[in-house]
This record gives C-alpha cells, structure tokens and sequence, in this order.
C-alpha cells in the first residue's frame, strides 16, 4: 500500500538554464536566424505562490499560474541551484480563482500575487522563452529534454554557457541586488505583490 508520501521518483526533472541581462530584440533575431519558430508572442501572466514553513525547508512552492492560453497547478522544488537540480509535478485546472481559494480553503498560505510577461519560442527541441519579471532586466530560459539539448540551443544562440545561471526566480534577483540573502525572508517571492509597473520594494534597496 502506498504511503502517499510524494517522491522525487514521480516528479519531473527541469533541464533548464538561465541567461540574464539580455536584450529581448536581439535574443528574438538570433531566434530568427537559429530557425525558432514563436509559439506565443509576449503575453501577460499572473500567479499565486503559496509556501509553508515546511516548504521553505525544502526550497519548495506550490503555484498557481494563469499562463494566458492555459491554467497550471505546480508543485516546484530545488534540490540545488543547477541544471538539474529543479522537480516539478504540474498540471492543468480549468479555473485560475477556483485553483487559488481551494488551496486557502484547506489552509495554505498565498504569500505573493505576482505579474509577469512571457514570450514563448521553439528551437529544435527546446522551449526558449523571454521573460519580464518587476523589477529586473529581461532574461531568457532554455529548457529542454537533456543537457546537450539545453547547450545545442544557446550555442546556436551564440551564448556562452559560461553564463548560464541556474535555480529559481531569486537567482535573477541575486545578479542584480547581490545584497539579498538566502533566507526565506529575503525572498522576493515573499512580498505580497510583485507587479509590473510598482515601484521599487524596499527589500531591494540598498
């Protein structure tokens, strides 16, 4: 009989990389001339995280994410900042605000309501996609299903992996205000909003 405990056995490893501080037009014409295909022009997105004291200890989040063309549910945990180091269970719902009130409902904690904006692109068979996050300059990932395929894409790119970052959103943050430290509390993912447009939090500032 099953324990119902989740493992790691079950939960989908993330190959992806990091490369922060680009330009969105030059990345889009060396997309071009690699031969990517866009998939979705920049389109806005929002998204609940919820976490628990039990999660922080596991650099872990729960997510709900209104992507725009679809509605994820994702469990999300780092088990260390590297090209492998990412699990995820997702799946889709039909409701963005049903999803969100039934994670209150059974007593989680929404810690942030956050906007972003994504560009989503095909190159061979990596997902290459620009995002916009407040606060920071644009940043590009690259997921894909092994190694080499992650490195094929940026060298086609003309990126050297020497600049590959790697982790979650706060290692975006980190490059540009490398006073945040790696508490939880110093986790921009833990302000109650992140929009697009607001001013600066005072957690960024020096």
């Amino acid at each position: 009989m099953s324990s119902g405990r989740v493992t790691l056995e079950v939960m989908k490893t993330e190959i992806e990389a990091k490369f922060l501080h680009i330009n969105p037009e030059d990345i889009r014409s060396r997309l071009e001339k690699a031969g990517a295909t866009c998939k979705q022009p920049m389109k806005d997105m929002r998204r609940v995280i919820f976490r628990s004291d039990d999660m922080d200890s596991r650099h872990a989040y729960l997510r709900v994410r209104d992507e725009g063309y679809r509605v994820a549910m994702t469990y999300k945990q780092f088990d260390e900042m590297s090209l492998t180091g990412a699990k995820e269970i997702e799946f889709t719902v039909s409701d963005y605000e049903a999803a969100v009130e039934l994670l209150k409902t059974i007593g989680l904690e929404a810690r942030s309501v956050q906007e972003t904006r994504r560009e989503i692109w095909h190159l061979g068979d990596a997902e290459v996609v620009i995002d916009e996050w407040p606060w920071i300059d644009q940043f590009i990932e690259i997921e894909a299903p092994s190694e080499d395929a992650v490195k094929d894409a940026a060298e086609k790119l003309g990126l050297s992996w020497s600049d590959a970052a790697f982790g979650d959103i706060m290692t975006a943050y980190r490059a540009e205000y490398p006073h945040l430290g790696n508490e939880p509390k110093d986790m921009v993912y833990n302000l109650p909003e992140v929009r697009l447009g607001d001013p600066l939090p005072d957690m960024l500032k020096i």
